[in-house]
């Protein structure tokens, strides 16, 4: 998504200019070796940097108004010897979700050498509240450090114009170059693994691991997380939310019992029982005859629910993204590119697909068996026209009148609808990609009265509105031609109160028997709108519980193993431990960090015969000093030899630079002999040990 021009990704003419700047650049480098100023960083290409920028200028990540994922700011000073990856993104870009899981690969890769952080430069007022921004941060999943560069200071300083657009460091703190777009894994795995030869031939890397607090590993007790979508089916009396950060959809009664539940909350790609499914992130919904049509976002595919059979499968998309804007082809094979929404489109088995990542509309007929582009160039605007002509933007919500489909395009905060007697398409209210407002009116040409909306639902001449950046749901009434507001004040909110109530960026819409239905995404909610008395209520879904998330011991990296004198411990079913971790100096635990231990017992067999479970448990808040006790399967006997093993792992920062974190952890192992006269308290600390580092 370019500021200044709407960037056609892969397109051949753009990547035929792209080789031509890289080559005068590397040109200009080679024969002038200039340093580009400052405000002109990101005019160099990544691809010229590892053999022509050597000695880049130094940087500084100044200028945020707050950091999320971390304990406090993070100076370049303190990421001294790691590879700096910014990542310039905003979080409504459908884009910048496609680069996530690259990320997360080069994450992985260079788990020691590598740090990402997230530069959250905003497009909608919206989204620079550093609360909105937190909650993204955490549907998305995202576990690097994100800055809140509300007035855009980091992207001004870097030169940057796009979203999204990486930024490398070197391990000195020294600017290297920019790529923007999605598809840059390999040129950023190229690039990086330069750097990290280059540093490593020079022992320059700081390969300790560092430790940050993303907001996705937080407790969530709600049933719901993140909900995106809605559909109601009065007639089978039938409520189908799609629990997107659950990676499921819920099933209830319109009195909100809950009567199944499609898929098992784990993300994957999986067909099978309602239990043995998997999907990723799934949004938009529909329900004909027995089936549930799902748009499967993130696994870029359509899925079928078979509400008799139980049972779930795959009728188009293959879990990979395409990239492909022209055509049609077999459904069974074709790749999608993030579905956001699905209706039925006339008669026979053909649906509606909003396909947002390539701003376009889809169709899928399966009665012949195919799937391909019913409406959008695959450019990024707000352009009328035939379906082919016209260009949309990240459309996001469909709704049928029977005639016509109505659809959000969320990136130009517009209501458009596909006109399928003319083949075109057209606009109710909209302007262009940066113009956006919180108000009501008639409609007309140039007139905009949206920010971002995600959802559509029509019923009686009306079609309902997710605004969801204004926290509103507004409609357009079709006969009066005026747009008016719903429910909603406007202010970001979770209050059941009539004409005072507030919604949070609500994602999705649905009516039936004169009641309203929204997702209310970032309340964790499902609501519900009287339209006739104006009341407004949150449906409790009973019986619903949040997905079992399987057992994991805790690890305890970058490890001392204290050594400690035999003990000896009374003949008792509990033992008593007092726990001081050795701290060093100028560092201190994060206190947003609880401390996860095991404490595990062994016979002179090394059988297990007491402590924690596999699990283990958590000190909250973090201490330096606390107590817990060992229990045993049996009471210890006297003459009987035992091994004591406490595992403890902290999250140390520096002081006055909280920030930078390191993961420290503590191994305690006490040879301990059974008495009658022994003790039932053993303590340990690190002052009076001999030590070692594992």
């Amino acid at each position: 998504m370019n500021l200044r021009s709407h960037r056609a990704d892969r397109d051949p003419f753009f990547r035929n200019c792209a080789l031509g700047l890289i080559g005068f650049a590397l040109l200009w480098l080679a024969v002038l070796r200039l340093t580009p100023p400052v405000d002109r960083l990101s005019r160099i290409p990544l691809v010229t940097q590892a053999s022509y920028l050597q000695d880049g200028p130094k940087v500084d990540l100044e200028g945020g108004i707050a950091w999320i994922n971390t304990a406090g700011p993070i100076r370049i000073e303190d990421l001294r010897g790691k590879i700096v990856l910014l990542d310039f993104w905003t979080y409504c870009c459908i884009n910048c979700h496609h680069v996530l899981p690259d990320l997360e690969r080069l994450e992985q890769k260079y788990a020691k050498e590598l740090v990402v952080i997230g530069v959250h430069s905003a497009k909608f007022p919206a989204e620079r509240d550093t609360n909105n921004i937190r909650k993204k941060v955490a549907e998305y999943r995202i576990k690097h450090p994100v800055i809140n560069d509300a007035d855009m200071v980091v992207w001004r300083k870097f030169g940057v114009n796009s979203w999204p657009t990486f930024v490398l460091i070197d391990a000195n703190g020294r600017y290297q170059g920019f790529a923007s777009g999605e598809g840059q894994y390999e040129l950023l795995d190229k690039a990086i693994g330069q750097l990290v030869a280059k540093h490593k031939e020079k022992d320059e890397l700081n390969l300790t691991p560092l430790r940050f607090f993303p907001e996705n590993e937080k407790s969530y007790d709600q049933p719901l997380l993140y909900p995106g979508k809605i559909h109601v089916n009065a007639e089978a009396n039938r409520i189908f939310v799609t629990d997107t950060g659950h990676n499921r959809i819920v099933v209830a009664d319109l009195d909100g019992n809950v009567v199944d539940v499609i898929g098992n909350g784990r993300m994957g790609f999986t067909n099978g029982t309602f239990q043995e499914a998997t999907f990723n992130r799934p949004q938009g919904v529909y329900m004909k005859d027995d089936f549930l049509f799902v748009a499967d976002t993130e696994n870029h595919a359509i899925r079928v629910a078979d509400l008799k059979n139980k049972t779930v499968k795959t009728v188009t998309g293959t879990g990979v993204q395409s990239y492909r804007r022209e055509g049609s082809g077999k459904a069974d094979i074709m790749g999608l590119n993030s579905p956001w929404d699905i209706v039925p489109l006339g008669e026979g088995n053909r649906f509606a697909i909003a396909m947002a990542g390539p701003h376009q509309i889809w169709e899928l007929n399966l009665d012949k068996d195919t799937v391909g582009v019913l409406a959008g160039s695959g450019r990024e605007d707000i352009i009328d026209g035939t379906f082919k002509a016209a260009a949309l933007a990240q459309p996001s919500g469909l709704a049928s009148d029977g005639e016509n489909i109505y659809f959000a395009d969320s990136e130009t905060s517009s209501l458009r609808f596909l006109n399928m007697k003319k083949k075109t398409v057209e606009t109710v209210v909209g302007k262009g990609l940066f113009d956006f407002s919180d108000t009501v009116g008639p409609i007309g040409k140039g007139r905009y009265y949206f920010q971002h909306c995600l959802g559509v639902a029509y019923a009686d001449g009306v079609v309902y509105v997710a605004d969801s950046y204004n926290n509103r749901i507004k409609a357009f009434d079709i006969k009066g031609k005026k747009i008016v507001n719903v429910v909603g004040t406007g202010q970001a909110g979770s209050e059941d109160n009539g004409a005072a109530s507030t919604f949070y960026q609500p994602g999705g819409v649905a009516v039936a028997k004169g009641k309203l239905y929204v997702a209310d995404t970032n309340n964790h909610a499902l609501r519900v709108a009287d339209l006739n008395s104006g009341d407004v209520s949150t449906l409790s879904l009973k019986g619903l519980t949040k997905p079992e998330e399987p057992v994991v011991p805790p690890s305890f990296p970058n490890a001392q193993v204290i050594r400690v004198a035999d003990a000896k411990v009374a003949p008792e079913k509990s033992l008593n431990l007092d726990i001081r971790l050795p701290i060093d100096k100028g560092m201190k635990l994060n206190d947003l960090a609880p401390l996860p231990y095991t404490v595990e017992v062994k016979d002179s067999e090394g059988k297990v015969i007491g402590g924690t479970s596999v699990g283990g448990a958590e000190v909250k808040p973090p201490t330096d000093a606390f107590t817990t006790t060992a229990t045993f399967e049996k009471p210890l006997e006297a003459g009987q030899n035992v091994t004591l093993k406490v595992s403890v792992a902290a999250f140390l920062c520096k002081e006055g630079a909280e920030g930078y974190c390191l993961p420290k952890s503590y191994i305690w192992e006490v040879p301990m002999t059974v008495a009658a006269d022994g003790s039932n308290r053993v303590s340990l600390g690190g002052d009076a040990a001999k030590t070692e580092t594992k």
